[in-house]
Parts: C-alpha cells; structure tokens; sequence
C-alpha cells in the first residue's frame, strides 16, 4: 500500500484558522456579555435607591438621632457605632491576625500540630456570621461578662474576621520569592531581620488588601451584632466601651421594617450613606496599597 494511500486527509489551514477566531469571539461576547449584566444590575440598584434617598440626603440627617417621627429621624448614633466599631474591631484583629499568620508562615515547624490549626483556620473562614454571633454572646457577653457593649460588638467582629485575616496575610507573604529570604541570609541578616525588612516590606500591599476587604464586610454584617444585642433605636452617642450602640445596617434594618414610606425613604438614604462609607474604605485601602508599592518596590 503506497504511502500517499495511508496517510490522514490534510485539513486546510484556512477552514481551521476561521472556526478558532469564530470560537473566540463568541468567548469573548459570553465573557462581555456575563461582565455587563451583574454591572447593569447594579447600575440600576443604585440609581433606584439614589432616587428615593435623594430626598433625605441632607446635614440634618447626618447630624440627627433616630426618631419615631420619620422627617426627624437620622443616622448619627448609627454611624457613630459604626466608625467606633470598625476602629476597635481593627485593633483587636489586625494585630492578631498578621502576627499569627507570620507565626504560621515563617516560623511554625511541619507538624500535625500545625497542619491542624492550618485547617481549622481554613474551616472558620467559612462559617456562617450567625455562628460566631451566638460564640460572642456565650463568651464575651455572659461569660466575661461585658454585656451587651460596644467591646463586646467588636471582640465578635474580630473573631469573624480573624480567619479571612489570617489566610490574606498568608497568602500575602507566599507571594515573597524565596531568593529574596536567601539574599538576606547570605547578606548576614538573621530571621528578623529578614522578615522586618525584606519580606514584609515587599507583601504589606497584599496584606493591606485583605485587611480593607475583611473590614469591608464587617460593615455590612448585621446577624452577630443583633445576636449580642446591638439595640435597633439609640438615641444617644457611646461614652465607653461598655456603652450599648447600634450600626447602620441595623438602623436600616429597623427602618425598612416599619409600614410607612417615608421611614423607607430613611433606609435608602442610610444605604447610600453606607455604601459612601465602604467605597471610602477601599478608596484609602487602594491609595495606600499604591503609596507602599512605590516606596517598597
């Protein structure tokens, strides 16, 4: 049998070139197409509620407590709590989760020890907030007795946020090259050395990003702070940390239950005032990722 009888029909390169552009193309349009829609939708959530807050967008607003009359009511006790704490819930987690996360990353020995907590850490992450909501109310509230307090509020944010901290931070610092850690040996440098001034230098953007979207979804969360009994109407402005307080997302909350419309109203106008606050969040957390990149690297 000859070999011209044998060998395989030659596709045309031309026929095959076409149908891989095709292919890509409509890739591409499933790809733009599945990008423009969730953003479309959100362009629309946004413009609606904008709509029926514009109204109560004002000073008076911002500068006013809860009311049960709805033209008087504002969200100053609300966004008060807020920023109180976001501002204590950070200086519990941060600490301690960047320091675990260097602990579990750069000094930990391989053990079954470690391969445990690495994988209870991994577990936590994905829990549900109510759960450690009722773990704060057990311990912080009951047990330590703190009460239903603004320290009590952020002890539980801080365990909620512990993990997603802590797998940033590591994920952060796997992202050092190890040629650099052996420069540093080879320069004379010891372990702390190495690690204060070579590889966090080069991973804090990393760690910073995590941390600003960890503290991003505190924020928002309602579920713990209801649990360990963050009130749904302060009229007043916490003085300690064993003062009680509320949060937006509960003032919001407390509004959008109630039957009339212009208590509605109040929520979409508390919405938009949170959704400014978290955009501020993340503008500061990409202005200071960008700052460190350029004096680090």
């Amino acid at each position: 049998m000859s070999a011209t009888a044998t060998a395989p029909p030659r596709v045309r390169p031309a026929l095959t070139e076409g149908m891989g552009f095709s292919g890509e193309r409509i890739f591409q349009a499933i790809c733009l197409i599945a990008t423009a829609v969730p953003l479309l939708l959100l362009l629309v959530l946004v413009v609606d509620v904008l709509n029926d807050a514009w109204p109560r967008l004002t000073w008076q607003f911002l500068t006013s407590f809860p009311s049960r009359h709805p033209e008087l009511a504002g969200v100053l006790a609300a966004l008060a709590g807020s920023a109180y704490l976001i501002l204590l819930t950070a200086a519990m987690a941060i600490p301690v989760g960047v320091g675990a996360a260097i602990y579990l990353e750069e000094y930990a020995p391989p053990s079954r020890l470690t391969r445990l907590i690495e994988l209870n850490i991994n577990n936590l992450a994905g829990v549900p907030s109510i759960i450690y909501g009722l773990l704060g109310l057990g311990l912080f509230v009951r047990v330590l007795g703190l009460g239903r307090s603004l320290l009590a509020g952020a002890a539980t944010m801080a365990l909620l946020l512990l993990p997603m901290v802590i797998l940033a931070s590591r994920e952060a610092l796997r992202t050092v090259p190890h040629s650099l850690r052996e420069a540093g040996y080879a320069l004379g440098a010891d372990r702390w050395q190495m690690l204060r001034r070579v590889v966090l230098p080069t991973c804090i953007p990393g760690i910073l990003t995590g941390i600003i979207l960890s503290l991003a979804r505190a924020i928002g969360e309602t579920a713990p702070l209801i649990t360990v009994g963050a009130l749904t109407y302060v009229a007043f402005l916490p003085d300690s940390l064993l003062s009680p307080f509320t949060v937006l997302p509960i003032q919001i909350f407390n509004w959008v239950s109630r039957p009339q419309t212009a208590f509605h109203t109040n929520a979409a106008a508390g919405i938009v005032i949170l959704l400014v606050l978290m955009l501020i969040l993340n503008g500061v957390a990409i202005w200071l990722r960008v700052r460190l990149q350029r004096r680090y690297l």
